[in-house]
């Protein structure tokens, strides 16, 4: 899908391609690294329209347990009583609405970007024979789609930093993250304090922070600091 420019004409190819899996339902959903006060998110779905409305005036997507199992892991999870039984309004809600059999998977942009694939259907729960069948082609859809709809999605935002951090700017902010004083870190890279000082001010800059502490957050949730 790398020669698609609009994201509903992405979101086709990725219900066609979900119906050949045996689906017949699916919703992307991503969620931006920032703001880190709340985090933009759009969904985008083809959900029956009263469900769509429910969950929105519900705010199941604070509750949902697929979504929290999806900003933790990219492990597949396969939507059972068990899974949702913290949730039972919201189960029960969705199998009314014919979400009763799904399949959810998330996957991860090195800038800090999270998407999840689900695929949903009302009848025939997923087999084992099917998983062992189906699975690959699943997985290989969850990251087409999000290397898309991401890339898509993205750019109808304000961009994100995208100033590389110099080697001593990653490593000052690591240390910074980790609690560590200016003085303490000029002890550690065995420099003065004005030149890790120095450090921060240009990864504040490079960053759109306010001070250290932004500068870190940001570059931790862009994923910079590894």
């Amino acid at each position: 899908m790398a020669d698609v420019s609009c994201a509903r004409e992405a979101f086709g190819r990725v219900e066609k391609a979900v119906r050949a899996l045996g689906f017949d339902m699916c919703a992307y959903g991503i969620r931006m690294p920032l703001p880190v006060s709340k985090p933009r998110t759009i969904i985008l779905n083809n959900f029956p329209a009263a469900w769509q409305a429910r969950y929105q005036e519900a705010n199941y997507l604070g509750v949902d347990p697929t979504v929290a199992h999806g900003r933790r892991t990219a492990v597949p999870l396969v939507w059972t009583d068990d899974v949702f039984s913290g949730t039972r309004a919201l189960w029960e809600e969705a199998r009314a609405a014919g979400l009763r059999v799904g399949w959810s998977q998330s996957c991860f942009s090195a800038n800090g970007v999270g998407g999840m694939l689900s695929m949903a259907r009302s009848s025939t729960p997923i087999s084992r024979g099917e998983l062992d069948s189906c699975e690959l082609r699943m997985r290989s859809l969850v990251c087409m789609t999000h290397a898309t709809l991401s890339r898509i999605l993205c750019a109808e935002f304000p961009p994100m930093p995208t100033h590389k951090l110099t080697r001593r700017e990653t490593e000052v902010l690591r240390w910074a993250a980790d609690g560590k004083t200016s003085g303490e870190i000029a002890s550690i890279l065995k420099v003065s304090v004005d030149t890790v000082n120095f450090h921060i001010k240009n990864a504040v800059h490079k960053m759109n922070a306010t001070n250290k502490t932004g500068a870190v957050v940001r570059a931790a949730m862009l994923g910079l600091l590894h």
